[in-house]
């Protein structure tokens, strides 16, 4: 039995430092060993083939480009600026390409080391301006929102490669404007004309979108709207060098609610989702971010999300297809839409759109992370501080879980107790091992005291501490927010690694507070492990390991307490 539980202990040892390698590699840019890396963007070859969309009604949407539809030979780059956006529109089609977020910036990571040989000027400090965060990028990965027409009989009708001209003169906010309109209108194309006008608003994230679809023809026909977002493959940045966060299409209806989708599933056509309802969205989602295509308003819709036929590099695209009323010659059809690119910050996305808040990634611990996320944000609002918040809400936590942590605490206290007569029975029948364990379930049973009974309650608790890892490792809140002194991102790892030192030390402390296990093995694996993980707490971003270590030291002192009342020498 002793044989097992160390073979056991070796294995799960060495998986640990192989999946602590692999996340190390990951996080300085290195293919993983357990995946192929990810294709290179390459110059996509002068095609059509880029954007996918529905040709006619019922095919599948989104598979393939607009037939027909030839690039137009030059467009023009439109800046839109207002106090929250600086948005990039290509008058090709009336795209947006680019969307940078002044009010959330961006600076290039030091070097592991690099703080600490700053600090003892063996290395100077470069100066790098931090830069706006850029959610959408047509130039380096394909990321950009669409919208055209399609003929529900297969004409040929302005699409997202028809070339429009700007008919509005303005680029910018003006100061003490609220509103900014940015029209947009195309040429005409099968006798339709498709004019397309953005609305911009002061501190918001929501771009409106208003479809006018002009038939300047002599035939009835029925348009169809599309709206897309179309991105490649490869996973933004998010998460710890050891849990990622999702990055991908989304879509989401009030039957079958939130559904995410990998782009591995959809390179291989696994993607199963509903293709028609009267509600719902459609969204890319990414850590800290998202951007979504939302019309509130009950009308029929058709829903699509795969690969792009022909893209280079590898695309995806997800959208809705909606079929406007039948237009007789001379008559306009009206559709407003909306396209939000921002944070995602949870409260203010739920008021935006139903289910709208689910983009931001709990995992699957969402039904206990999102109760938690409620109180952390409680607390924020009264200290004012997101570090402080942090420490509040793991001293609650405790609270609530005092009694049961009790029991495992007197448990492991017996344990520690009864260890100076176990270790002399083991040293006594060392060469009997069935006599060995018959002896110690009587120590047990007389001392009355659970192997097991420091773990159960610990375990129970494991999924409440996973919600809140996963509450701290999503919320973009704490992007940029400082705690104390040093820390002023807790979203960034500890520059001085402070915290991952005190981290380690508790974890130590806690292991000499513990009972030393029989088997001499086992008792240095106990040793081994905590410096061994404590080894991604260097690198992982500083609210974490700040909630780590303040659970860790509130651990310590009812354990120390419990020891202390049982008469159990620490």
């Amino acid at each position: 039995m002793t044989d097992i539980r160390r073979t056991v202990l070796w294995v799960v040892f060495t998986m640990s430092l192989v999946l602590l390698w692999d996340g190390w590699q990951k996080h300085n840019g290195h293919p993983s060993m357990f995946s192929p890396p990810a294709a290179k963007p390459v110059a996509a070859a002068g095609s059509a083939a880029q954007a996918g969309v529905p040709a006619t009604a019922g095919q599948a949407a989104g598979a393939t480009a607009v037939p027909g539809a030839p690039l137009a030979a030059k467009s023009e780059k439109l800046t839109i600026t207002t106090d929250v956006l600086t948005v990039t529109l290509d008058t090709q089609g009336g795209d947006v390409t680019r969307v940078e977020l002044p009010k959330y910036l961006h600076s290039p990571e030091p070097g592991l080391f690099d703080p600490l040989l700053q600090a003892v000027g063996l290395k100077d400090k470069p100066k790098v301006e931090p830069t706006p965060i850029v959610l959408l990028d047509a130039a380096s990965q394909s990321y950009k929102a669409q919208t055209g027409l399609v003929g529900t009989r297969g004409e040929q009708l302005p699409t997202h490669n028809t070339l429009m001209t700007v008919t509005t003169p303005e680029r910018k906010l003006a100061d003490g404007a609220n509103e900014l309109l940015v029209r947009l209108e195309s040429a005409e194309v099968g006798g339709v004309t498709y004019v397309k006008t953005y609305s911009f608003k002061r501190g918001d994230y929501v771009i409106g979108v208003k479809h006018e679809v002009i038939n300047k023809g002599a035939a009835a026909l029925t348009p169809q709207v599309y709206v897309q977002l179309v991105r490649d493959g490869v996973a933004g940045p998010g998460g710890t060098a050891f849990t990622g966060t999702f990055t991908g299409p989304a879509i989401y209806t009030d039957k079958n609610k939130f559904q995410k989708f990998e782009f591995s599933d959809l390179a291989k056509g696994k993607a199963e989702h509903e293709k028609t309802a009267n509600d719902g969205w459609v969204a890319m989602v990414q850590h800290y971010f998202a951007s979504a295509w939302l019309h509130n308003d009950a009308a029929p819709r058709e829903f699509f999300v795969n690969k792009l036929k022909g893209a280079v590099p590898e695309q995806f695209a997800v959208g809705m297809v909606f079929t406007l009323p039948q237009l007789a010659p001379g008559a306009t059809a009206t559709k407003l839409d909306q396209l939000f690119v921002g944070p995602q910050e949870e409260n203010k996305l739920a008021a935006l759109a139903p289910g709208l808040e689910l983009v931001k990634d709990y995992g699957i611990f969402a039904i206990l992370a999102k109760p938690l996320f409620w109180l952390l944000e409680k607390l924020h609002s009264i200290l004012g501080n997101w570090g402080w918040a942090i420490i509040a809400l793991v001293v609650l936590l405790k609270i609530a879980f005092y009694w049961l942590n009790a029991s495992a605490y007197k448990s492991m206290a017996k344990m520690k107790a009864v260890g100076p007569k176990i270790q002399e029975m083991r040293e006594r029948l060392k060469d009997k091992p069935q006599q060995m364990q018959q002896e110690m379930m009587k120590i047990y049973r007389e001392e009355k005291v659970n192997p097991i009974g420091g773990c159960l309650p610990i375990f129970l608790q494991m999924p409440f501490f996973m919600g809140l890892y996963w509450v701290l490792l999503s919320t973009v809140e704490m992007r940029g927010a400082p705690w104390l002194g040093w820390i002023t991102d807790l979203s960034v790892k500890d520059p001085y690694f402070i915290l991952p030192l005190l981290m380690t030390a508790s974890s130590l402390f806690q292991v000499w507070l513990n009972p030393t296990p029989p088997d001499p093995m086992q008792a240095k694996m106990m040793w081994i492990m905590p410096l061994a993980f404590s080894f991604m707490f260097f690198i992982f971003p500083s609210g974490l390991v700040l909630y780590w270590l303040v659970n860790n030291i509130l651990s310590i002192a009812q354990q120390w307490y419990i020891n202390k009342k049982l008469g159990v020498q620490n």
